[in-house]
């Protein structure tokens, strides 16, 4: 995926001499930096055949599994016929040195010459390595690869990373030293630009704005290439993107999504779009500088000219290779001591949602964001498939939101001491609160099975009146979210799929987020930065294979105990219903009505997936331990319910 991701930025229509691609690696590993030296071998020959022929799609996996040589001139399919065997070599040579030597998890890879930096490195402890892959000495007339250069911060086992966020900031800080380009364009390795002349829609937004202020940074939606058909796990967002970002687009702008976007640098500087603040930071002193960006005095050097918003003629090819000893001196893990990285610059530490509290702080300064949505789509990503995946991105999600919402990055005190909007503190309130409201959603979501094992009640009756109250209520709702969905050509099913797994993530990712922060604020277990694991797609898939790949996916991790548990509480209770009913044919008498009968079976039908699991085999099984747990869980809430009417 990383190849493809760099074989299509460096292909993007935009002068070559202007464009810089740094490609961070923090997993240090020889084998990204091998696929990134064939991979700039490929684009020699890639990048002219994509601009002489005007190709729509630069991502060769995509481009090649898409496009059938049926049409074109003689010359273009000769050279089509090139390009893709010169891109199944580049994929043969990745593999055969991917593949482990037999008995052994090492490469293939002679680690010597160019490879001797990563002989006896561990992944989180190693030096600092900066490989200009390939740079454009030539010009954008002879030479239309632009400059690539791998980057593999420092790292330390006692030294905090910040993760995410720290990588970034290393990034913003080398291309600062190599390049120091006024904009920047981060984008995930699973994320590729699918309209090649994305960087040039980004920068008529931001040239064509009345002022600076408008456009801070521009945001892309996140669009995926080869979803499983129907959503079948509600992460393709295709109806929240589509109103939430123009609804934001009213206000203050979208939110920062982490991938997919352009900043100016100056912005990620920390600057505020007030004059006078530009005019104060202009002013400062080498000494102040450090302070703000660190004991480097060629880095203060760069920064004072991003600041300054003039353009700064640089040398790309001299400035690269005279700039390496300052680019590692940035890239250490113990640059940012004494500075304000991670808090007035760069990328926000202290959530693993990096991008939010970053974007939430930009947004503070009283800048605003942008909107791009061409067609077609800017960038396309990989969605994560199966049980495991998705829940596990849902908890990251959860755990950084609840952790912002409770810091001094707070949206309450961007609005009162900052420049955050009004209505845009209450869209941030509502996005960060997910995993606060999971607690009263598990909480409604056990209510019916408890009113049914008591033989009590939550809603009227029948045959009351107030019955109609509840009733409308849910039924307007449903049917308003519904004609959302259609209105976007979304199908029923992709309604009640992303409705499904609404109730899911609420109860088995965000609940726990919202546990993992309260052990952390209690000093009992730090957050981790969990990697959300990604597949990627393959158009040569079967169909059957295409059928798998949206079947629900379990393991042992314990955010399936909740949602097991949960299905196991209403089965007995939909059990004693029966029971109750062989005995009393009504059950509108007294107690537990058909009301909390239908909500019972309806969360039933909400964890279906679950309910399937019970049934699998494989990882489409639910794992025996993590029955057990469940069905225990569901016991011991059965007895309390019970020992409470003793």
């Amino acid at each position: 995926m990383t190849v493809n991701t760099v074989l299509s930025l460096l292909a993007v229509d935009y002068p070559a001499d202007k464009l810089a691609c740094y490609v961070s690696d923090d997993g240090c590993s020889p084998l990204t930096f091998f696929s990134l030296v064939e991979a700039s071998k490929f684009a020699k020959l890639w990048v002219p055949f994509c601009k002489k022929y005007g190709i729509p799609i630069r991502a060769p996996f995509r481009f090649f599994s898409t496009h059938e040589l049926s049409s074109g001139t003689a010359q273009f399919r000769q050279d089509w016929q090139r390009m893709k065997e010169e891109y199944e070599e580049l994929s043969r040579k990745i593999l055969d040195v991917a593949t482990p030597i037999h008995g052994t998890t090492s490469t293939r890879l002679d680690l010597t010459g160019e490879f001797e930096a990563f002989a006896n490195v561990e992944r989180n402890h190693h030096p600092t390595i900066i490989k200009v892959i390939s740079d454009n000495k030539d010009g954008e007339i002879n030479g239309e690869v632009p400059h690539l250069v791998y980057i593999s911060r420092e790292k330390r086992p006692k030294h905090h990373h910040h993760y995410k966020a720290g990588a970034m900031n290393v990034l913003a800080r080398v291309s600062g030293m190599m390049t120091n380009a006024p904009f920047m364009l981060n984008v995930d390795c699973d994320m590729f630009p699918n309209d090649p002349q994305v960087m040039l829609h980004a920068m008529c937004l931001f040239l064509g704005s009345k002022s600076e202020r408008d456009s801070g940074f521009i945001q892309a939606p996140q669009k995926f290439y080869d979803a499983p058909k129907d959503d079948p796990y509600g992460n393709q967002f295709v109806v929240l993107q589509h109103y939430l970002h123009r609804g934001m687009g009213g206000i203050q702008g979208p939110m920062y999504c982490g991938t997919g976007c352009m900043h100016r640098r100056k912005v990620i500087y920390g600057l505020s779009p007030d004059h006078s603040e530009v005019n104060r930071r202009l002013m400062l002193k080498g000494g102040e500088l450090g302070k703000l960006f660190g004991n480097s005095t060629k880095f203060c050097e760069s920064a004072a000219h991003a600041l300054s918003g003039l353009e700064q003629k640089i040398d790309c090819c001299d400035n690269i290779s005279s700039s390496m000893e300052a680019a590692y001196q940035v890239a250490g893990c113990n640059y940012e001591y004494g500075s304000s990285w991670g808090n007035q610059v760069g990328w926000v530490y202290g959530s693993t949602t990096e991008d939010i509290v970053t974007g939430l702080r930009i947004h503070r300064k009283g800048w605003r964001s942008m909107f791009l949505n061409p067609d077609p789509p800017a960038f396309l990503g990989c969605a994560p498939t199966g049980g495991p995946g998705s829940l596990t991105q849902q908890k990251r999600w959860a755990t950084g939101f609840t952790e912002v919402l409770f810091s001094k990055n707070s949206p309450i005190l961007a609005t009162l001491n900052g420049k955050l909007e009004f209505k845009a503190c209450f869209f941030y309130l509502w996005m960060l609160t997910c995993g606060l409201r999971s607690v009263p959603e598990l909480c409604y979501t056990v209510l019916p099975a408890y009113c049914i094992i008591t033989n009590t009640a939550f809603l009227p009756k029948v045959q009351e009146k107030a019955i109609c109250v509840f009733a409308s209520l849910f039924v307007s709702y449903n049917l308003y979210t519904l004609w959302e969905f259609n209105k976007l050509g979304q199908s029923i099913k992709v309604w009640w799929n992303n409705q499904k797994m609404a109730r899911i993530y609420s109860t088995c990712s965000w609940f726990f987020g919202f546990l993992a922060i309260i052990l952390k604020l209690l000093s009992i277990s730090p957050t981790v930065f969990e990697i959300t694991q990604k597949d990627q797609s393959s158009t040569e898939d079967d169909d059957h294979n295409k059928v798998d790949v949206a079947r629900f996916t379990f393991d042992e991790s314990p955010k399936f105990v909740a949602g097991t548990a949960i299905l196991f509480l209403h089965l007995i209770s939909l059990a004693i219903v029966l029971s109750r009913l062989s005995q009393q044919p009504s059950l509108e008498v007294d107690g537990s009505g058909l009301g909390e009968v239908l909500c019972s079976v309806l969360v039933v039908l909400y964890f279906s997936p679950f309910l399937k699991g019970l049934f699998g085999r494989g990882k489409y099984g639910i794992p025996t331990s993590i029955m057990y747990k469940s069905i225990a869980f569901a016991l011991l809430f059965v007895h309390l319910c019970t020992w409470r009417q003793m």
